[in-house]
């Protein structure tokens, strides 16, 4: 009874007071074809000790970016994370903390998410930011939503290569408020029924993108200009797009480590005017009955204790030891730092494309980047992954077609890395 404590008495009992039959009641609007059919192929009992070996060998079959020449990107960058980050965010003040609803005793809580959203702001070069979203997929689907609240429109364009998840994300949310995204639009397809248009920066092939043809476009027409940043390192080397009306994307490079796809962190911020339709939180600074400064949530018409709907989203909670990290990672470097990080990125990436582009049967797609670019290969780049793979290399992500590899380099690659990787791309393309 350790782990299964309800009695069949029990059972019967909760089953009665809600009115089913059987507990397979619960689930009858779940399709028959989601569910397995037998016992899940899994070993039987065992003592705690053969359990955390048999997890321990499970887990040992994945490959970390730790554990070789690592140069995969598209969304989630391995940076190097200073020791002091995790001594901090682990603190019980922090790590415990909850909603910070009762400002009188969050002020730390609160401060850490004000200064948050202070260097969002100045990255971006926009007025405000909020105390953070979940990732840089629902941030995109949030800026959209809120695009189509403030023009009352419903057509949202996507205006380059947007990652393939947010994508996805973005259509899940626009199509359950009744509104149609157009993918891979252009200028063209921006007119007077356009909430906003999207363009990443740089783009999913690494690509970075400029803006003035877009605002110009976006002010002819009463649309937004959205710009999403996946990897916000970027912003230390390239111009803060202050032409946007929204700039929204991920965090995850400062502060968090990849985590096989998370917890990550969205970060959202637009210009003043549009303050009260921001979505999340959004920390402000006031000043106590003594005078003294101090921080509160403000602007609260997007949390679950007031009126759902005058409520601008459904976003109840922030990723805060997220946001803290990223407030810990970015105060330790300084701005002089987080250029220089920046600039140390953008030369890995130029060493790197100088040595793969050498090797025969590799054609580079883009000749500007930041720390990320495409090559397109003389064989399927789905199969070159997998035979560099078997040499302990993590080449990159295969685009669907097999045609190409989008390859990113970071501070952590050394150069006997892309000499590995060089090697093993030769054999692989031989």
């Amino acid at each position: 009874m350790r782990y299964l404590p309800q009695t069949q008495a029990s059972r019967d009992e909760m089953l009665s007071a809600i009115g089913v039959d059987s507990v397979d009641a619960l689930f009858k609007d779940v399709p028959k074809r989601a569910f397995v059919d037998g016992l899940v192929d899994l070993p039987n009992h065992m003592g705690e000790l053969e359990v955390e070996r048999q997890l321990g060998a499970y887990a040992n079959e994945n490959m970390g970016a730790s554990d070789g020449p690592f140069f995969l990107g598209a969304g989630a960058y391995y940076h190097h994370i200073p020791a002091s980050v995790d001594h901090i965010i682990q603190r019980s003040e922090f790590l415990t903390a909850y909603t910070p609803y009762q400002p009188e005793i969050a002020q730390g809580t609160l401060q850490a998410l004000f200064e948050y959203q202070t260097f969002v702001a100045q990255l971006t070069g926009q007025d405000i930011a909020n105390a953070s979203l979940y990732d840089g997929a629902s941030a995109t689907a949030e800026a959209a939503l809120m695009a189509m609240r403030v023009t009352k429109r419903s057509k949202v364009v996507i205006g380059n290569a947007l990652h393939p998840d947010y994508r996805e994300v973005l259509k899940s949310y626009v199509d359950n408020f009744e509104g149609t995204v157009l993918g891979d639009g252009g200028l063209d397809d921006l007119d007077n029924e356009t909430a906003c248009i999207i363009i990443q920066s740089p783009d999913f092939y690494g690509a970075p993108h400029k803006y003035e043809a877009y605002r110009n476009k976006c002010d002819e027409v009463g649309a937004l200009l959205i710009v999403v940043v996946a990897e916000i390192v970027s912003l230390g080397l390239l111009p803060a797009p202050v032409e946007a009306d929204i700039v929204c994307g991920e965090a995850q490079s400062i502060g968090l480590p990849m985590s096989f796809g998370g917890p990550h962190l969205g970060f959202f911020a637009c210009r003043e005017k549009f303050v009260r339709q921001v979505p999340g939180r959004l920390c402000g600074a006031t000043e106590d009955a003594d005078g003294k400064r101090s921080f509160v949530l403000t602007l609260n018409t997007r949390e679950q204790h007031i009126r759902r709907e005058k409520a601008t989203s459904n976003i109840c909670t922030n990723q805060g030891l997220c946001a803290l990290a990223f407030t810990v990672h970015m105060a330790l470097l300084g701005e002089d730092g987080f250029k220089r990080l920046a600039r140390l990125n953008h030369e890995a990436a130029c060493k790197l494309a100088d040595t793969l582009s050498a090797v025969d049967g590799v054609e580079m797609v883009n000749d500007t980047f930041f720390n990320e670019f495409t090559m397109k290969l003389s064989k399927d780049s789905r199969e070159v992954v997998e035979a560099l793979v078997c040499k302990g290399i993590i080449a990159g992500l295969s685009t669907d077609d097999g045609q190409h590899l989008i390859v990113a380099a970071t501070e952590m690659s050394r150069d006997e890395d892309m000499e590995a990787f060089a090697e093993g791309l030769t054999e692989a393309l031989a």
